[in-house]
């Protein structure tokens, strides 16, 4: 599971710092996160493949999280795509996104499919073969989702050295990868326990932003691999982040303990601050296990 902070920076874009967008890698699937203004510039400098993203998952519609949108979309036609996009956002996305190139006569040459999201309760939005992907509601100044990105569980790995052992034929191998117990020919029945290993424990991430301090994620969120959670100031304007509906670093911190999540990483930082440093010694206080994320960061788990 990797995951590349394109922007992680609170309202406006400056020459240094970037609006929130991200790109999640998990199971071999390239899921685009929010898509604020100089998206595709990042996706550039971070030599992430266009073609890669076939699915972007926007949380709400406040101009820092999704004003790239636009841009990226005609891009991906300049581009000459053909294959399939698919949007998931807040209803209304399909509208802002289709009048701008309705206006600018700038149909797109490939499937845009909008995926458009109102429900108050967590929802599947995506599912594959190997990943599943949910809504996490929170509590922001307009309809807002955070999402849960869940591996599933793949098939059990090869005990190569037991199955040569009891001379099994290789065309049933994938039988036992997914499972099955083998029947020798003098009826000897041989547990799939005693032929393979335990698949790798499947992984999850969660993001959220932007969001005040809401405990109704916790159940959510409970037990995952990695949290980003946004952390927009520091407890000594906790009255300014309830006003204006974010977070403060030691209130991301309390989410990740109370959810017993093993990685917590703050973002979505307001520039008032001289360093992002601060962010991580107040959240510390609260949780140890704390990253901080930064624009062009990357991190692997």
């Amino acid at each position: 599971m990797k995951l590349t902070i394109l922007g992680c920076y609170a309202a406006t874009p400056r020459t240094f710092t970037n609006p929130t967008s991200q790109v999640l890698e998990i199971k071999n699937r390239l899921f685009l996160i929010d898509c604020g203004e100089g998206t595709q510039v990042q996706l550039r400098k971070n030599k992430i493949k266009f073609s890669k993203i076939n699915h972007i998952f926007i949380s709400h519609l406040h101009g820092d999280h999704f004003f790239g949108l636009v841009g990226l979309v005609s891009t991906f036609s300049l581009l000459n795509r053909t294959t399939d996009l698919h949007i998931y956002g807040p209803e209304g996305i399909k509208d802002i996104i289709l009048l701008q190139l309705k206006l600018s006569n700038a149909w797109t040459n490939y499937g845009l499919f909008f995926h458009e999201l109102k429900s108050l309760d967590s929802e599947i939005v995506y599912e594959d073969e190997k990943v599943v992907v949910k809504t996490i509601p929170l509590k922001h100044r307009v309809y807002t989702n955070g999402f849960l990105f869940e591996e599933k569980v793949g098939e059990r790995k090869l005990n190569v050295v037991a199955v040569q052992q009891h001379k099994i034929e290789t065309c049933y191998y994938q039988n036992i990868k997914n499972g099955r117990d083998i029947t020798l020919e003098d009826g000897t029945i041989i547990p799939n326990k005693a032929l393979t290993f335990d698949p790798d424990a499947a992984k999850s991430y969660a993001f959220c932003s932007d969001t005040i301090y809401h405990e109704a994620v916790i159940p959510i969120i409970k037990n995952v691999d990695v949290l980003y959670h946004e952390s927009t100031f520091l407890q000594s304007e906790e009255a300014l982040a309830k006003k204006t509906f974010h977070s403060t670093a030691q209130e991301a911190a309390l989410i990740a303990q109370k959810a017993t999540v093993k990685q917590l990483i703050l973002g979505h930082y307001s520039t008032r601050y001289d360093s992002i440093s601060l962010f991580k010694a107040e959240a510390e206080s609260i949780f140890p296990f704390v990253l901080l994320a930064d624009d062009g960061k990357t991190f692997e788990f």
